[in-house]
């Protein structure tokens, strides 16, 4: 199978794998999941490329309940780690100059990410690159109560480690996959943003909605004010 990477020809998911195999998958699904210096890494293309290599016989160590396993375990316990890591450094974290592989805007947007969405937002991440490395160290720097971090994580964990890895094996026998491959990267890449997508067109009309149930009540305070001002 050839790709074409979406970056750098090293972050190519057939050549990762195709060089680390399956151990190369699980180190960089647990540095993405929670620590700084894997915001980078392709996870969801990888995730997929690894489903269908195993599908197709191109990466059979293991059965796929089993990979799918691995990853989840790789992507709660990435998380684990970076919301402890979160805990330790606390408030510095903001403080820490930008450099090649630190930004303070990517800390800053899954601060944001995190206080609109709270604990849910650890289940979203998982699905938008960048924001999923940097919301489980906000969660640590936030103080999140433990139990309610265990159990997003998991689920998210769940759903976006098994959940890609087995729509890639899911299609993994489709020629029509394997013939557009490259765009189907991108397309995964892509769908990765619908949950934010989603999630903004309910808080605009909670909003709204919000705003126009508080207009009438608004009005009668100023009405009154109107009466008392002409006495």
């Amino acid at each position: 199978m050839t790709t074409l990477a979406l970056g750098p020809s090293w972050l190519d998911p057939d050549y990762l794998i195709g060089t680390f195999g399956l151990i190369g998958v699980l180190v960089i699904v647990f540095a993405e999941s929670g620590l700084l210096i894997g915001f980078f890494l392709p996870g969801d293309s990888l995730l997929f490329t690894t489903g269908l290599l195993v599908t197709t016989g191109s990466l059979n160590s293991l059965p796929l309940w089993a990979v799918c396993a691995l990853v989840v375990l790789a992507a709660v316990v990435g998380d684990q780690v970076g919301y402890l890591f979160g805990r330790k450094v606390g408030p510095s974290l903001f403080k820490r100059p930008d450099s090649k592989l630190f930004k303070q805007e990517n800390v800053e947007k899954a601060h944001e990410f995190f206080e609109k969405y709270g604990p849910k937002s650890l289940v979203l991440a998982r699905f938008v690159p960048i924001v999923r490395t940097f919301t489980p160290i906000i969660a640590g720097v936030s103080r999140m109560n433990y139990r309610s971090f265990i159990t997003f994580n998991v689920i998210g964990g769940t759903l976006w480690g098994a959940g890609v890895t087995l729509l890639g094996a899911a299609l993994g026998n489709v020629e029509f996959v394997h013939k557009n491959i490259e765009a189907m990267l991108i397309l995964i890449v892509l769908l990765s943003v619908v949950p934010i997508g989603i999630e903004f067109l309910r808080a605009r009309s909670k909003n709204k909605k919000e705003a126009a149930a508080a207009g009438p009540a608004a009005e009668v305070p100023s009405a009154q004010r109107g009466r008392h001002a002409k006495r």
